[in-house]
Parts: C-alpha cells; sequence; structure tokens
C-alpha cells in the first residue's frame, strides 16, 4: 500500500516553521519581460544566472508571438516560481501565490469556510483522499466518508495538482457553493454534489473518559492544539484518570511550536525534546522549560499516516519510555520545513533541516516502529488496535497500584 503524506484542508501537513524576516524577494517585473529583484545578499549573480534570465527572456517572447490564449504576467511568473521549486525533486518544497499562502496561514490558525473534510494525497499517485468529514460540514451531510476521493472541483480535475492548491479550490466565501465529483468508496461509483462553504472550527484535539482511562485523539498540531491539548489532560485528570490513550492515527504533523509545547508539559524539566540541523551542521535543541510532568500509564497509537510532528511527539514518548506506541510503523518524515513570507505576500516552503529524536535518531524514511504491533482489523466492527491500548494501560495502572 502506497504511504500518502497527510494535509489537512485545516492543517498543513509536515513539521512547519514560519521565518517572519526575509532579506530578499522575487518579483515579476513589468512589461515587456521577466526579471529577479534581488537584496544586497544576492547581488552578485553569477553567468549561469544571466542565461537563464536570458532563456526565460526568450521564453517569454514566443509566448506573447504564438500561444493561442491570453495570460498574464502573474500568471507566467507564478509558474516560473513554482518550476524553481519544483525543480528541487522535494515533494515538501514548494511556492504559494498570494492567495495559497493566505488559505496556509488560515489552515493553521484552526479555523477555514470549506466544505468541512480533512484531505490527504498519495504523493506517487496525485490521488486526493478524504481523510476525515467533520460535524456540521456540507461534506458529512451529504454522506462523504473516510477513503472516498476528490476527482473535480468545479469541473477540474484534481488529481495530481497541489494539495493547497486544490484545497484553496474547495474554500471560500461563506455561504457559496461549490462543485465537487467523488468516486464513492462504497458503492465503487462517480457522484458529483454541490456543496455549501461553511465556517469549520476543526477540532484538532478531541477527548473522552473510557471507565478510569482517559482518551485523546490529536489530528493535526495547528496553532491552537497545544492549549487544547494541555487543557484536555486536565479536565481527565479531574474526572479521576488513571492511564491516558493517545491518538495519533493519520495525524500528518503541523506545526513544530506546537508539537514542542506539548511536549514540554509532559516532559521533566531539562528534557531533550527533538534537536535539528541543516546543511551546515547548524541547528537548535528544544528542551522542556515548565515544572509540570506527565506520569501516569500511558499508551500512544501509531500507524503509517502519523508523520512528521506526529513522530516527534511518538519518538519521545518511546525514547523516554513514558508510554507505549501501539500499532503500526510511523510514515518516517524526519526533516523540517521553513514557510518564508516574501515582501509581495506570496511566500516559499523549503526543506531547511533533518530533526532527531531524543536519543538522536532521525527517523526519515524509515518511521518508527511501534513497542506493541497491531495491525488494524478493517473487517471487524470495533477498534481492535484501540482494545490493545486500553489493555496495556490498565494492565500498566494495575501493576502500578500493585507496588
Amino acid at each position: 500500500m502506497n504511504k500518502k503524506f497527510l494535509k489537512g484542508c485545516a492543517a498543513g501537513a509536515g513539521i512547519l516553521l514560519v521565518i517572519q524576516l526575509l532579506t530578499f524577494a522575487i518579483v515579476s517585473v513589468a512589461t515587456g519581460g521577466i526579471g529577479v529583484y534581488t537584496g544586497a545578499k544576492y547581488s552578485a549573480m553569477g553567468s549561469s544566472t544571466s542565461s537563464t534570465m536570458s532563456k526565460m527572456n526568450q521564453l517569454k517572447y514566443y509566448i506573447d508571438e504564438y500561444f493561442m490564449e491570453d495570460v498574464t504576467e502573474e500568471q507566467i511568473a507564478d509558474g516560473i516560481y513554482k518550476g524553481m521549486l519544483e525543480g528541487l525533486n522535494d515533494p515538501y518544497s514548494c511556492y504559494y501565490t498570494k492567495d495559497e499562502y493566505a488559505s496556509l496561514m488560515e489552515d493553521s490558525s484552526g479555523v477555514y469556510c470549506g466544505i468541512g473534510a480533512t484531505v490527504t494525497q498519495d504523493t506517487q499517485t496525485g490521488v486526493i483522499y478524504i481523510v476525515s468529514p467533520f460535524e456540521g460540514g456540507a461534506a458529512k451531510e451529504a454522506g462523504i466518508v473516510t477513503g472516498d476521493i476528490v476527482e473535480e472541483v468545479d469541473g477540474k480535475d484534481v488529481t495530481g495538482k497541489d494539495l493547497n492548491e486544490v484545497v484553496s479550490m474547495m474554500k471560500g466565501k461563506e455561504g457559496t457553493k461549490v462543485k465537487v465529483e467523488f468516486y464513492i468508496s462504497k458503492t465503487k461509483k462517480h457522484k458529483t454534489f454541490e456543496l455549501e462553504r461553511r465556517q469549520i472550527e476543526v477540532p484538532t484535539v478531541e477527548y473522552k473518559m473510557d471507565g478510569k482511562i482517559g482518551y485523546i485523539a490529536i489530528s493535526a498540531f495547528d496553532a491552537p492544539t497545544d492549549e487544547q491539548f494541555i487543557e484536555a489532560v486536565k479536565k481527565l485528570e479531574e474526572k479521576g484518570m488513571e492511564g491516558l490513550i493517545i491518538d495519533l492515527r493519520n495525524n500528518g504533523g503541523g506545526m513544530l511550536e506546537s508539537v514542542v509545547n506539548m511536549l514540554d508539559y509532559m516532559l521533566p524539566k531539562g528534557s531533550t525534546i527533538v534537536s535539528t540541523k541543516d546543511k551546515n551542521g547548524k541547528g537548535d535543541v528544544y528542551t522542556a522549560k515548565t515544572e509540570t510532568t506527565f506520569d501516569l500509564p500511558l499508551a500512544v497509537l501509531i500507524n503509517g499516516n502519523t508523520a512528521s510532528a506526529s513522530e516527534v511527539f511518538s519518538g519521545a514518548i518511546k525514547d523516554y519510555e513514558m508510554g507505549e506506541l501501539v500499532g503500526t510503523t510511523s510514515f518516517g518524515k524526519g526533516i523540517v520545513q521553513s514557510v518564508i513570507p516574501l515582501k509581495d505576500g506570496t511566500a516559499i516552503k523549503i526543506t531547511t533541516s533533518k530533526y532527531y529524536t531524543p536519543s538522536g535518531k532521525n527517523i526519515h524514511g524509515t518511521g518508527i516502529d511501534p513497542d506493541v504491533k497491531v495491525e488494524l482489523d478493517t473487517e471487524g466492527k470495533s477498534d481492535n488496535q484501540y482494545k490493545e491500548a486500553m489493555r496495556l494501560v490498565k494492565a500498566q495502572v494495575k501493576k502500578a497500584k500493585e507496588k
């Protein structure tokens, strides 16, 4: 089965850092060609760059002279910038137009206006799947479920398109409608729905008590996720929680700051949470700074779609032996992307460093193996992975009481 890199409608997938300061910008110039504006740091342009610019101007001439459709300077410029990032051959690096960058920032806030579902994309096939439709959203009301495939948006084929672009197409002003064609996995038929865009506050953290055991499901690491998680732990403790299950299955990651804050709350003060290192060997070490420590029996559910920031969390829990990982091997995304805003309102996202678990492991391409391997029984009526996690936590609780 192909691995899928998750990116939600309400959460950018992977580990994201946002760099607020920039010393240069790439912009399009006025009529007659495409140019590059550079800051002082980048003023020395080699002959290869001059040759590239010359060829770009030549291509622009032929487009103006022979291309049968009308095309704007902005369209051509955006295509050039996107091509530069695609030339890195890195599926996680990309260029964002103004609208796409605004959409990305909206996603990370935890509130957006769209069809009410998170999506994932298979990086090998380009196919876009529904991960989770939300209560109150148009997708759920239409009967769309996990595993259904998004094929067209407003008549345009979206397979293979950049996921952020597709998400932007499905989002829009509250009350407006968008036509989305799905491949319905249950009926194996194609069906088009006209869905109303609604404001959705994405529930990245959900929690409950199951007997004396607490359960917290985290769907993404957005800006509000750390506060929501800490609040959930406190609420469960107030209800007499004796052990905890944290569910990170199908969580494709999100903001590094969010997962660091969550682990800061759980790990002993001074503990290394995660470290990063760039191509020059420079990086950062993130350590726990608060006095709080989580010391109840713990199990963390993971699977092949548990990626990036989720693996930072899982890796720390495993390295410090704070709990047991249950499920299947995680995705294996051990790299960090930085989002760099440009002066004209656009942005780029590029891979800038590798990250390492507290024990110094980089899990890129390999993932994190669970302590207890349990394949999900898709034919069963109950969640066998959850059941095993519950059994393990209850056993830990019982053992602790017998001491």
